[in-house]
This record gives C-alpha cells, structure tokens and sequence, in this order.
C-alpha cells in the first residue's frame, strides 16, 4: 500500500522550548504545534512533527519560548487608554473614580472610544495577551464592536451599564433603561464562535439595584454567557451593603441569587472568610488586578486574602483594569507582581510560586472566560492562540528555568510573534492588522482634546518648559 505522505497543514509552529500548560504541565524541548485552520492539531516533538507534517508556513525557531496565549480577565478597552497617565497617581478612590475617571470617560466621542480599543488591543497583542474581558466602560459599543472586530483579538464586551448614580448625566440610565441596554447588546452580539461577544457586563459596586442585579443574573443565563461585575477594592462598597442591606456584598448577591460559576468578581480585596467561602462555594471567580491595587493604594498585602481565596478553589485570574490605575495593559508584569507580594506580605517563600502566576494568567484566565475547553492550554483541538518569546534579549539569557524566566525575568516586550485564531496578528513585534503609526498619531492628538475638553487639570508636578 502506498504510503499518503505527511499531511498538508497550514502552519508548523517551531520553539526551542513549548509551554504547554496540559494537565502534567508538560514543557517540551525542542517542540512544534502544528496548526490546520483556528486548531492546534498536534504539539509534540519537532523531529516527530517535522516527518508527519507538510505546511504550507513554518514560523518560529529554536531561540523561541511558546506558550499559551494569556488572558486578562478584567481590561478597560475605552475611557482610560486614550487618556493614560492623565490622572495624578496621589488621588485617593473615591476621587480616582468619581471625580477623575467619570468625567474623563463622560466626555469621550464614538471615534476616540475607537481608538481606545485600539491602542488597548494592540498593546494586549503585542504583550502576548490574546483574549480579554471588558470592564464595561464602553459608551459606544456599536462603533467600537465594529472596529475591534477588524484587529484580530479575542474578547467578551459590553456597555457601561448601571442605574443608581444620577451623574454623570451622560451615563444616567433609569433600572428599565439599564435592562432594555443589557439585552440589547446581548442579542446583537451574541455569538460565541465569533473573536468578540457580549457578556453580561454592569458595573457593580453599589450602582445596581436590585431589580437590574436579577435581571443580569437571568440574562447570564437565558443568552448562557458570563456575567462580570466590580466588587470591594475599598471599604466603600461593603459599608454602601451594610447601610442598605445590613449585609456584605458578597452575602447579599448570594442571597438574591446572583452568584455561580459564570460569575467574574473584579478586585474583591475587602472581603471577609464567610465571603471568600460563598465564592468558593457558588464557583465564582474573581479577577485579581495587582497593579490597579498598588497604584490606587487598596492595602491588598495588608488586608487582601488572595491566598486564602486560592486555597479554598476559588478560581483566580489576572486582569490589568484601566490606563488611569495599572496604566500597562502587560499581563506578564501583573503575574510578575502577583508572584512577588504575598510571598513579602505574608513572609513566605512558597507563596503564588511561579508556575502559579502563569497559571493565573492563562488556564486560570480560561475558566474565568468560560473558555476551557478553547484556549490557556497548548493542545490538540483548543483554538490556535499562541505565543512567541523571544530569547535573544538579555533578560532571557542563559535560559535555565522556563517558567522562572517567563515570570520573573521577562515582559511582553520581548514578545516577537502572536497568533489568535490561527491567524498571525503580531510578527516581529508589530501588530500585523493596524497602521501603528496612526494609532499612535490619532491617540496623542484625541488623548490631549479629552483632556482639554473635560476640564480637569493638569496635575503634572514638574513643570514643562
């Protein structure tokens, strides 16, 4: 019998080390993926893969680290990109938030909300993340889908929902108002086998009632898709609970049935034990964003208890949150923090090693998403989103310890080449479907008429001469 050959594939992907993050967290010496269409079709050895596949591309090569590619399970794609840095870094919460951030978002046109998106897409590609959850902060979602849509990035989205605050009067939305735009955009955009989709994103808090927590809680449900939230990075949202309700947070959403296994809790840093044990219980996730945390001053090492949330299978994931309070969208700079601050805080080595870091960032991140079983993992039959460190650079030289480079020694900017979907969206560090030149022009001269049309201040310290 005549033997068929090797099999005709789209592309052989070549690394001197694949990351694979299987079940046994196998890394593979001198490894390939082969890649036929948006799957991963075969991970192995390259000697092997080489024999039995014929692509019609082969990338990568032997001074290359492929790993999965990272997901930020809480971003804010529109309001703060196209105004990063503005916001002075001494402001405390409350002013962060409501006298700084809403109004700088309150002011933003369709076109600038679209570059926004952009210039968040484009920095997540080209730092490795492929595939984000939108912190619901996007005023024009129609404009903003449509563009997004063209650059190649996986991502989950919705509109600043929220009904309780009366200002700013751009955003004020009555409880059916808050609902009736909800459903909408989960009707419009609800097909998961697309890069983007809606979820069903408000803004938590203490800025939905009820009536609008239920309703996003059915939603979730009917359309089967996530539901996210913000939730207790300060004081401020259990004492609103507690003055309302006579219950913290977390009790109360349990309460009125809002919580479980589709549900992604952003920051959760004052909880109590019985909280943490609801999200365990319910199957909740919470987004961790550390460098929000550090900026913004929430006391994460002193009062938060992430390694408590771990230890009792509440799934965590990294998020970056908004261009005002990490200011980077860089996944692999969070993971490098979450690696280094409880083992100081609570003086213990062993604390979120580094192999759990990266785990956060990526098979974590998958859960998060409600994505398992497509991406955080190089194998067989997930979604081809992969990427390409560069170990040509000195902070990836000599290459001892894979997973100690990735997370403590390297950031995305030693990222040479990302593929989503099977698609190559970032070759040699440049993203391959945007003008980068214009992103950049467009986004300093937008960022500066925000600012000037907003009214705030410029708070820089020293002076500009």
């Amino acid at each position: 019998m005549k033997s068929e050959g090797p099999k005709k594939i789209d592309t052989l992907v070549d690394a001197w080390y694949v990351v694979t993050m299987n079940e046994t967290r196998d890394i593979i010496h001198r490894g390939s993926l082969a890649i036929d269409g948006d799957k991963i079709i075969d991970v192995g050895k390259t000697a092997d893969l080489e024999c039995r596949y014929d692509p019609k591309r082969r990338i990568g090569g032997d001074r290359f680290v492929a790993t999965p590619g990272l997901i930020n399970t809480h971003i804010h794609i529109t309001g703060e990109p196209i105004t990063r840095g503005y916001v002075p870094d001494d402001t405390p919460f409350v002013e962060n938030v409501f006298v700084w951030l809403c109004t700088l978002y309150s002011v933003q046109r369709p076109e600038e909300e679209i570059v926004s998106a952009k210039l968040a897409a484009v920095e997540m590609l080209r730092s490795g993340t492929t595939c984000f959850l939108e912190a619901g902060t996007i005023l024009h979602l129609d404009d903003v889908f449509d563009e997004l849509s063209q650059v190649g990035i996986r991502g989950r989205v919705g509109k600043w929902i929220w009904d309780l605050p009366p200002e700013p009067s751009v955003y004020r939305q009555s409880t059916d108002t808050a609902i009736g735009n909800l459903q909408r955009q989960l009707e419009k955009y609800n097909d998961k086998k697309a890069l983007l989709s809606a979820w069903s994103i408000v803004v938590g808090h203490t800025t939905c009632s009820d009536p609008l927590w239920k309703a996003a809680k059915t939603f979730s449900d009917e359309y089967n898709v996530g539901m996210s939230f913000h939730m207790s990075p300060a004081e401020m949202d259990p004492e609103g609970f507690a003055a309302e309700f006579g219950q913290r947070p977390i009790v109360h959403l349990a309460d009125i049935g809002v919580l479980d296994s589709k549900c992604a809790l952003t920051h959760c840093v004052r909880l109590n034990d019985e909280e943490i044990d609801i999200l365990a219980e319910t199957g909740s996730s919470v987004a961790h964003c550390p460098t929000t945390a550090l900026k913004v001053s929430y006391g994460i090492t002193q009062v938060g208890k992430f390694p408590e949330m771990v230890q009792k299978g509440v799934n965590v994931s990294l998020g970056t949150d908004g261009n005002n309070a990490s200011n980077y969208s860089d996944l692999m700079r969070a993971a490098y923090l979450v690696a280094g601050l409880f083992k100081d805080a609570r003086q213990d080595p062993q604390m979120f090693p580094a192999e759990k870091a990266f785990e956060m960032a990526t098979i974590d991140g998958s859960r998060t998403m409600l994505m398992e079983d497509q991406i955080g993992t190089l194998e067989p039959g997930k979604k081809a989103d992969i990427v390409l460190h560069d170990t040509d650079r000195p902070e990836w030289r000599p290459l001892l310890n894979v997973m100690n480079q990735l997370v403590w020694s390297a950031d995305g900017r030693g990222v040479h080449s990302v593929m989503v979907d099977g698609k190559l969206v970032v070759e040699n560090g440049i993203c391959t479907t945007v003008d980068e030149g214009k992103l950049w022009a467009d986004a300093q001269q937008m960022g500066e008429a925000i600012t000037a049309r907003s009214g705030l201040p410029d708070k820089a310290k020293y002076p500009t001469i």
